[in-house]
């Protein structure tokens, strides 16, 4: 999963607080066939989606049908069972079955051995995103679900659900649309039928297991579609833009030169013949999804993002965080643990690794555009030191090993967002230990590929084991490093990594935006107050320095929108995408009087550590680099 950092930061701001599955002892003893669900399209109300599960015949007086609590890759509970209204249980006669609802995702159907179908409603998640909604916490909008005549985002994990015993049962699924939808699944599609009389198509699918149903999200509506290859792999991008003001046609040409790219970095890993891109563009309305970044699965990926975003600033996005999800091929698709393996939806365990699923990803997705040439090394550097910035604003002592595995509980599931800071540096140091260990030879993605030949899909590892098993498979020094800061609780110095390559630190001035210095955010959410003020952090921000902002100013109004609660987010996105030559106006309150500033924007510029070549470097220092960057 790929939260953009500034949407994240974003969410603080509104003053809120990634297998198959196991064998499993039956306890619903259920004459094993395929467990059949229909989803009808045409007969949706009031944004409620009708759904059919037909289990097969139970042998056993009482069954549990679940909906996930937690699904796999976004490291949250997500409680998708209370998005379901009017569950009945139905016999063969036609007749309500007893139902009892045991929690917030769990029914349990009496009289079993009697049951037809389960039928209910869904809810869209992306609805009820809005303040005083379902919750205070609703699933990320990548892993969620929408429900409009235009446009249908089904996360099947939101939709259907489980029998405790039957998750390795296969699935077969229908789903009803109107004949003028297009439609795209990475499931497996067995056959279709047109009825012409009600205008509509019936798409059969087929899923070999529960897991095969969360794991291949599906779109539906006005969809832009196209596709493209990339060696031996098929990329399907899907694109949902509600006011069509971008096309999957332009987008096309950003993700197929930066997927070929990767390709050509990856080499011989080639675990898909099939990918699937389904991008939702937020048009910003009351009920749109605010949750942008992307949700990974084995073969697809799922993003959203502001469809007001300017076509260079989509195609960074979409280069930064599709090329994340995508690096998901390697771990955990190839490479994963027996908790991803038999993942469980009600009551998860998660790995001690998170700092391979998601940091060596996304540190996968930083190095492959230098290695590739898709940036130059001043935008690498930048990169890395903007993450050891991020990554320093979190507890830099907090064991790795521990936080994930406990990730759903504080403190560490406020540190989560570090998996993508430090996790990727741990990968980047790893990466220099081997290349000095090996003169250049081996790097994290040739361990990472032998991880993958002595596992692979079908074959998880001991999570307990994986640190001794990679030190046997590399170097006692690569022990060393990852008992002692990534188990143990050590801050990683830096500086001597990048003085193993021949770089050091300067001080240098970089262009920034206006909310924030190259990944410090310069503003912070008062929650006693429900104001947000700038910080110290803004002395070191060009711009509003200039317009004579202070630590402590609280934002009152932007641009005529006064900042509340309920308009934060679209206040602050809008700052992010403020560009130079932009008039803007801005009321801030200090201790009582009001401040107005009117004026054109100007650049901004922050004052960073920045890495350049070290003029005594030696050629060994000079050689490991450039094994680093372009080995």
């Amino acid at each position: 999963m790929n939260r953009i950092v500034i949407l994240g930061v974003i969410t603080v701001l509104l003053f809120s607080s990634c297998g198959s599955t196991k064998n499993t002892k039956s306890n619903d003893l259920a004459i094993k066939s395929p467990i059949k669900a229909q989803l009808d399209l045409t007969k949706v109300k009031e944004d409620k989606l009708p759904v059919i599960i037909n289990p097969g015949r139970f042998t056993k007086d009482k069954v549990i049908y679940r909906l996930p609590r937690v699904v796999q890759g976004t490291y949250s509970v997500s409680d998708f069972g209370r998005y379901i209204d009017n569950l009945k249980a139905i016999d063969y006669n036609g007749n309500d079955l007893p139902v009892v609802k045991v929690d917030t995702n769990t029914w349990e159907i009496s009289k079993a051995t009697q049951l037809d179908k389960i039928i209910y409603l869904v809810n869209d998640t992306f609805d009820q995103e809005l303040q005083g909604g379902i919750g205070k916490k609703v699933p990320f909008s990548p892993a969620g679900t929408n429900i409009e005549p235009t446009n249908y985002v089904l996360n099947l994990h939101g939709v259907i659900g489980y029998f405790d015993s039957l998750k390795n049962n296969q699935y077969k699924l229908e789903v009803v649309s109107p004949l003028n939808y297009k439609r795209t699944s990475a499931l497996q599609e067995v056959a279709s039928e047109t009825n012409s009389d009600s205008n509509t198509i019936t798409s059969s699918y087929f899923a070999p297991r529960y897991f095969d149903i969360t794991d291949n999200p599906m779109f539906f509506g006005e969809l832009d579609v196209e596709e493209f290859q990339v060696g031996d792999i098929k990329i399907v991008l899907s694109v949902y833009s509600p006011n069509k003001t971008h096309s999957a046609k332009k987008i096309k040409e950003v993700v197929q030169r930066m997927m070929q790219a990767q390709k050509t970095y990856l080499g011989s890993i080639n675990s898909t013949a099939r990918y699937d891109i389904y991008l939702y563009l937020s048009d910003g309305t009351e009920k749109a999804p605010k949750g942008f970044g992307a949700l990974e699965h084995h073969t697809s990926t799922v993003v959203v993002l502001p469809e007001a975003m300017p076509d260079q600033a989509l195609a960074k996005s979409m280069i930064d965080v599709v090329s994340h999800e995508f690096f998901h091929i390697v771990t955990p698709l190839s490479v994963h643990s027996e908790d991803v393996h038999y993942f469980d939806y009600n009551q998860p365990t998660f790995s001690k690794h998170l700092w391979m699923y998601e940091g060596v990803t996304e540190y996968f997705a930083t190095l492959f555009q230098i290695n590739q040439g898709l940036v130059k090394e001043d935008e690498f550097y930048s990169k890395i030191l903007g993450k050891i910035r991020a990554a320093s604003s979190m507890d830099d002592t907090m064991s790795f090993t521990k936080m994930s595995e406990n990730i759903l509980e504080e403190p560490y599931a406020s540190q989560y967002l570090n998996v993508y800071q430090k996790g990727a540096l741990i990968g980047m140091c790893i990466d220099i230990i081997l290349r000095e260990e090996s003169n250049g030879a081996r790097g994290i993605l040739s361990l990472m590929k032998e991880l993958a030949l002595k596992y692979g899909k079908s074959k998880p590892f001991n999570d307990e084991k994986l640190i001794e098993e990679i030190t046997k498979m590399t170097y006692p020094s690569i022990g060393i490093f990852l008992n002692t800061h990534v188990v143990g609780n050590t801050p990683i110095d830096y500086s001597k990594f990048f003085s193993k390559v021949g770089l050091q630190e300067r001080e240098i001035k970089e262009k920034t935006n206006y909310i924030e210095n190259n990944g410090q955010i310069i503003f912070n959410p008062d929650k006693v107050t429900q104001t947000v003020k700038f910080t110290n952090a803004v002395k070191n921000n060009s711009f509003w320095t200039e317009n004579g902002v202070l630590p402590d100013d609280v934002i009152k109004e932007v641009d005529g929108i006064k900042v509340a609660k309920e308009t934060a987010r679209e206040v602050f996105m809008k700052m992010y995408m403020w560009k130079p030559g932009t008039d803007v106006e801005v009321k801030l309150d200090r201790k009582g009087k009001e401040i107005l500033i009117k004026t054109t924007l100007t650049q901004s510029y922050t004052k960073v550590s920045g890495l350049e070549v070290n003029s005594k470097a030696s050629i060994q220092e000079k050689q490991l680099k450039e094994a680093w960057l372009k080995g």
